[in-house]
């Protein structure tokens, strides 16, 4: 199953290096796509641009997963699993959404087939992108049945 996130913003700092070592662990079955929207715009208009820039590039036939603070929140362990059901679906595009700072629109939200949430609070969408590819990272090793460290 391929795996794509599709996020706007361009990762910077840190957080570009924290994520480019976790892909560097996924390997070629995990991609990131960085959009950007202009920075002059109003941000109900910023959102709108970006939400037609996440929605055009999604492949058609993408299971699609949004991360919102309104998401579900699982365990690393429940994520793990709802990766092996998806696979075993037999899923060939999983697609995550990371919105901008202002969110994204209702068009965005009516795609997903799932939203994922990382708690209650409020996570800047650079920083949100490196805990995705963790937990993604993560959720592999326990798939594969590699020693957990909260076992």
């Amino acid at each position: 199953m391929k795996i794509s996130i599709l996020a706007i913003g361009k990762a910077r700092g840190v957080e570009a290096a924290w994520g480019a070592e976790y892909l560097k662990r996924l390997g070629a079955s995990v991609e990131v796509h960085e959009f950007a929207a202009a920075k002059s715009l109003p941000p109900a208009e910023t959102q709108k641009a970006e939400a037609q820039l996440l929605l055009k590039a999604l492949p058609a036939k993408s299971f699609v997963v949004l991360l919102d603070e309104r998401g579900r929140d699982m365990s690393s362990r429940d994520f793990a699993a709802k990766i092996a059901a998806w696979q075993d679906q037999g899923l060939s595009d999983l697609v995550f959404l990371i919105g901008g700072a202002d969110g994204v629109t209702d068009d965005v939200r009516g795609r997903a087939n799932f939203t994922l949430g990382f708690g209650r609070l409020t996570w800047p969408h650079r920083l949100a992108r490196v805990m995705l590819l963790e937990q993604i990272y993560r959720a592999r090793q326990i798939i594969a049945g590699h020693p957990y460290h909260r076992d």
